[in-house]
């Protein structure tokens, strides 16, 4: 297992310090990369928030893992507190309407304690269109 996990967290730094160079992606302080597929205008959600998207989340060898196609294609709403570190911060520099793609580093993402379909220590790339923010009854 720890093998697969140093293989993958090599390869991932590996891409990402290539990634990076390309026009149009961006790196946050914490290693978060994303780019810009389409920019919305509407507000943008806070780390509390609940949010209605439509995702396809991949490895870095194209393999999907995981998408709203694989949940009937209805978009899916989360609590932003409750995900992954790479997608609470990501979701959050986006404006409602917009689509971005995010390249998440392992430590922002599931670590080394992946599921199974995913591996130990893999980036992860995700293909995020934010449809809107759910208003929370106040409780």
């Amino acid at each position: 297992q720890s093998e697969a996990g140093d293989k993958n967290l090599r390869d991932g730094e590996t891409f990402l310090a290539a990634n990076k160079t390309k026009p149009g992606v961006r790196t946050t302080a914490s290693g978060l990369q994303y780019q810009v597929m389409r920019q919305g205008s509407g507000p943008m959600p806070k780390s509390t928030d609940r949010v209605r998207v439509l995702y396809k989340g991949t490895l870095l060898n194209g393999d999907v893992f995981d998408s709203t196609d694989k949940h009937g294609g209805q978009p899916v709403e989360f609590a932003l507190n409750q995900v992954i570190p790479g997608w609470s911060e990501g979701v959050a520099l986006m404006p409602v309407n917009s689509k971005y793609k995010f390249w998440i580093p392992a430590k922002l993402g599931y670590g080394p304690n992946a599921p199974a379909e995913i591996g130990p220590n893999a980036t992860l790339v995700f293909e995020v269109e934010l449809l809107d923010i759910v208003k929370q009854d106040a409780k």
